[in-house]
């Protein structure tokens, strides 16, 4: 496979931008479609934007995902100052329903997840986001995906000329790197090792920071 199509979701985030971005530099692929509530504001030959109001609302047999590669969910939301309840139902069952959207369209297809470091796959322990997190990420390796791969990055530095980083962020870009390496990367690593997942695979499917920087090469 020398040229992939793929489905984005949080292109107007930080991470999903920042991915995005590389997917649209990138030559080994040739589509995205970004899926989102809201428009990118990004304009490129490759891009498609398909804007729903509710994720939860797709239709299971939507013909807008059909002949599709892969999908890098890239959406995500803090857990702090939310209930259990209310941040299952957005990292959970909004994960899922989309999986299953674009899973019935695209048989053969690789599912990239955002995760988090330290997400908890025995989904029992005391941190509420680790355990929702870890729900959501061995619920989708039993979908019947091609592949799934979680990714557990730390620090993500943005990509040079990003529009979607918050200004508190932005003193740690540079600092974090240097002062902890081994727990920070690019958002244009994460992003080609996105890609290398559809193109190379990956011989185990939760992928550590070292993981990622070894695919992204």
């Amino acid at each position: 496979m020398n040229s992939i199509k793929i489905i984005l979701t949080g292109a107007t985030g930080m991470v999903g931008e920042g991915v995005l971005m590389e997917c649209l530099e990138n030559p080994n692929v040739s589509e995205i479609l970004s899926v989102s509530r809201k428009p990118s504001g990004k304009r490129h030959a490759k891009l498609k934007e398909y804007i729903v109001s509710d994720f939860l609302k797709i239709d299971p047999n939507d013909e807008n995902f059909r002949g599709y590669h892969a999908v890098f969910f890239c959406a995500g939301i803090s857990s702090v100052g939310m209930s259990e309840e209310e941040y299952t139902r957005i990292t959970y069952h909004i994960t899922l329903h989309f999986a299953k959207a674009v899973l019935s369209r695209n048989q053969d297809m690789v599912f990239n997840y955002v995760s988090g470091a330290y997400t908890d796959k025995t989904e029992s322990g005391k941190m509420m986001w680790a355990r929702v997190k870890g729900r959501t990420e061995n619920t989708l390796r039993k979908l019947g995906f091609r592949a799934v791969y979680n990714f557990r990055p730390g620090f993500m530095k943005p990509v040079e000329g990003q529009e979607n980083v918050k200004w508190f962020f932005k003193p740690f870009t540079w600092i974090f790197p240097l002062v902890f390496p081994s727990k920070s990367l690019t958002l244009r690593e994460v992003g080609i090792a996105m890609i290398n997942t559809v193109l190379k695979g990956y011989p185990t499917s939760t992928l550590e920071i070292k993981d990622i920087k070894n695919l992204a090469i």
